[in-house]
């Protein structure tokens, strides 16, 4: 049978599959131990796991006292570090586990890293607790003067050191660093260093007690350094087993990536269980090389002494599998209702406070804008009527056009009148086709004389004169233009260049993606922010398919702009992964694949209707990727370039040439298109041939 295409592997898109082991602890018995460890290494290497993490201690016990100070019990833990050392041989996959490890004439609180069947290097503790309940300086010395040093373990010499990093030799950027639990509450964790030094992946050995609330406490500090570093933590920390005579434990086990949660583990489990997740080492790369003020501080902080990498292989990975991580269909628009409303809050009001400034500013009370009963223009009137409200300004003041052309449908245009007549404007019709039908005819095209030519121009004449007359309105009335286009048409060069749906004097809707406006007006609707009796429209609008209405309908069938440009809810995904990480084309259609197999799988944003939980396959996405890119890339760009001013509104940024996003206009899509045909197959049947 052939080979699965490489396409349908994480691991060919730059992702590593890490475990926290919460194992079931043996006190004092390091045997006991080894075996719970061997058993759980072999069940990840059965889930595709490249990485685990043990608490801290794990081969002895952390909460076993003096019995630390006993050298049988210290032989022993010795012992077994080679024996599971041993397991990773067999397993193909790397373990990082907790041992006391002797060193000259002191004690240390390790990490040991064992890899292909032998220890290839140990972390000591830096900063060892000795307050309240602890009293690790009874026992351990601190190995924060221990640079890189060599250490015999079982008979074997190692590395151990603080100044250690670990390299996987067969994929790049899989550099991880090691830290034990007190270490990660110092002001300066080690592991800030060790980010500034390469490492991407960050572990902390725990055997962190619980008290009330302190999970809590764990998961800040890891989302946080996770930000912090730019990188990914993982954290577990000592559960059921240990030695309770004055503490408890919760096996609290979790892995963050920039700030977000990938996975977190069962707390109080009385069976040993992995926390599994799979990071994106590409993912933080390339958010390092964009944030340039990572490299200034590794640059300021780096010191004479330095890291040593020490390199170990990884095992083959599987053909296929699936993606462990969470991976939203929208990344625009969150899953949980609770921060669906906060996005929908805050984006709501930074249009609102931008459209409020410019109007200050500008010391107009008066503002322009044409209303089409589609998404867009309602989302702006929306914006427009909460501006002059919170500036005690009366909506008089916003004179909305309704401006029917040659396509224009009886449904649009009724909810246009019923929307702005519900929310108290200055609502005025003003018929385009007789000064289209005019100009038509005076630029000698097929249509002026009946001829069912309904080409580009057909279409523009219609766009630009719409943006004419809103901007000799402005100057009759002392106001000036609200433009309505969104960042997803910005993307796509979706919009009349100049005298066209592409200029305003301020575009308040130029940072909102297209699928997070949706919510917005139902957020809008279910707050009633603008007055009750606008929501039954905002909801018909909701329902309504998004089309330009410049083409007559067809066999009754109306122009559809997705049917053109594709599917917003794809066009959106490829926008936020190229244009806020700069993934290539292969690697976003393995993503919405994996985000859009399947409509039954995952979660969708609280008040999708049934009707838009579809399913996309791979030929279809890369279908649709290919025309993005070229969209993108080759042929829109100079309409972005010429963008009138408007605010940023999304974390995946904005295509405004004065901010995120700056590019030449006459640039090609040869790169991005040849990446894509070289690296995805047309369709799955090429990921299920083994």
């Amino acid at each position: 049978m052939t080979k699965a295409h490489p396409f349908f592997s994480p691991r060919t898109h730059g992702f590593v599959r890490v475990a926290a082991a919460t194992p079931v602890v043996h006190t004092a018995d390091p045997v006991a131990n080894a075996d719970e460890h061997i058993r759980l290494i072999a069940q990840a290497a059965a889930e595709g796991v490249d990485l685990i993490v043990f608490p801290e201690l794990s081969l002895s016990g952390y909460a076993i006292d003096d019995l630390l100070m006993q050298e049988a019990l210290l032989d022993e833990v010795e012992r077994q570090v080679v024996r599971v050392a041993e397991a990773t041989k067999a397993s193909g996959i790397v373990a990082v586990a907790g041992a006391p490890l002797r060193h000259g004439d002191r004690l240390l609180n390790c990490g040991v890293v064992l890899a292909n069947g032998d220890v290839t290097g140990a972390v000591p503790k830096s900063y060892l607790p000795n307050y309240r309940e602890y009293y690790e300086k009874r026992w351990f010395a601190s190995g924060d003067d221990l640079g890189a040093e060599t250490i015999r373990i079982g008979g074997r010499d190692s590395w151990i050191g603080t100044r250690l990093l670990f390299e996987a030799d067969d994929r790049p950027g899989f550099v991880f660093g090691v830290e034990i639990c007190e270490d990660f509450w110092a002001p300066q964790p080690p592991s800030t260093r060790q980010a500034l030094a390469g490492a991407r992946l960050l572990l902390n050995l725990s055997a962190s007690n619980v008290v009330i609330g302190k999970a809590d406490e764990r998961a800040l500090l890891c989302a946080s350094q996770s930000t912090r570093a730019v990188a990914a933590y993982v954290f577990t920390a000592s559960g059921w087993g240990e030695s309770t005579t004055d503490l408890a434990w919760d096996g609290q086990a979790m892995t963050h990536e920039l700030g977000q949660c990938l996975a977190s583990g069962h707390r109080f489990s009385m069976e040993g269980h992995l926390t599994v997740a799979d990071v994106d080492l590409d993912r933080i790369g390339l958010e390092r090389l964009r944030t340039g003020t990572f490299a200034d501080c590794a640059r300021a902080e780096a010191d004479e002494e330095g890291f040593i990498r020490l390199g170990f292989r990884t095992r083959e990975a599987a053909a296929t599998d699936e993606l462990i991580r969470p991976l939203d269909r929208f990344p625009f628009v969150p899953n949980e209702p609770a921060r669906l409303d906060q996005d929908c809050f805050e984006a709501f009001n930074i249009q609102v406070q931008g459209l409020m400034r410019r109007l200050k500013s500008t010391g107009s009370q008066c503002v322009v804008i044409g209303v089409s009963g589609g998404l867009d223009s309602t989302q702006a009137l929306l914006v427009c009527c909460r501006a002059f409200d919170r500036l005690g300004l009366p909506r008089t003041g916003i004179r909305a056009y309704t401006m029917p052309g040659f396509a224009t449908s009886d449904g649009t245009k009724a909810n246009a009148w019923a929307l702005m007549t519900a929310l108290g404007v200055t609502a005025e019709e003003l018929d385009i086709r007789p000064t289209a039908e005019l100009m038509l005819k005076e630029i000698g095209h097929p249509a002026a004389d009946g001829q069912a030519v309904h080409d580009v121009t057909y279409e523009n004449v219609q766009a630009g004169l719409r943006t004419d007359y809103l901007f000799r309105l402005a100057n009759l009335h002392g106001g000036f233009v609200v433009g309505t286009g969104d960042l997803s048409e910005l993307a796509l060069g979706w919009a009349t260049y100049g005298v066209g749906d592409h200029m305003s004097h301020y575009g308040v809707n130029s940072g909102v993606p297209k699928t997070l406006i949706r919510h917005l007006i139902r957020w809008v609707a279910d707050k009633g922010l603008v007055g009750e009796a606008a929501t039954p429209t905002l909801r018909a609008i909701l329902d309504t398919e998004i089309s330009p209405e410049l083409v007559p309908a067809r066999d009754g069938k109306i122009q559809s702009t997705e049917e053109t440009v594709g599917p917003y809810a794809l066009n959106d995904f490829f926008l936020f992964h190229i244009s806020r990480y700069g993934f290539t084309p292969s690697k976003v259609a393995f993503l919405a694949w994996q985000a859009w197999k399947d409509a039954k799988s995952g979660h969708w944003p609280a008040g999708t209707p049934d009707d838009e939980k579809v399913a996309y396959d791979l030929a279809t996405i890369k279908h649709w990727l290919r025309k993005f890119l070229v969209r993108f890339f080759q042929t829109s760009q100079f309409k972005r370039s010429a963008l009138p001013n408007g605010p940023k509104v999304v974390t995946g940024g904005s295509l405004s040439p004065r901010g995120d996003w700056r590019a030449p206009s006459d640039a090609s899509a040869r790169v991005w298109l040849g990446e894509l045909e070289a690296n995805v197959p047309e369709d799955e049947a090429v990921g299920s041939r083994q």
